[in-house]
């Protein structure tokens, strides 16, 4: 199953950042995960909430550079090698990984790690055929 994600552009200066997240708060919008990349101009903000389209309209209102694609969730076990094995499985199919993230979430199947591929819709198969736990994006959303 894929989930909803987007990307925000966002100029590296003081304030920036509380600005976009002040603005998806005043819009009673939830956030599930959060990572931010950086560079000494510019970062990338990578968000999963609870609305998507309201999320980017709100964002794109300011003038901010919003983007939306799908990411992979997994669920990894708590041990040694618990990682290892999706991404073994994931390199053994030719399927890279183009960044990955993790969050706390709210289940007892382990920790979560997001996940963008460039063959998703195979990774999701390849995923389902193995013992690897695909996070449903109705559990994101709960």
């Amino acid at each position: 199953m894929l989930i909803k994600q987007i990307s925000v552009f966002m100029e590296n200066k003081s304030g920036r950042l509380a600005e976009i997240l002040g603005l998806i708060a005043d819009n009673g919008i939830d956030i599930y995960a959060l990572s931010i990349a950086d560079t000494a101009d510019f970062g990338i903000l990578r968000l999963i909430v609870s609305d998507t389209e309201k999320t980017k309209n709100v964002l794109k209102e300011k003038d901010i550079l919003v983007k939306s694609n799908e990411v992979i969730g997994v669920y990894v076990e708590n041990k040694p090698g618990g990682l290892f094995h999706i991404i073994d499985v994931l390199k053994d199919k030719g399927i890279s990984i183009e960044y990955s993230y993790a969050f706390i979430g709210k289940n007892e199947k382990g920790a979560t790690v997001v996940m963008k591929v460039d063959k998703p819709d195979e990774a999701v198969k390849v995923l389902y055929d193995t013992d690897v736990k695909v996070v449903e994006d109705m559990d994101i959303y709960k």
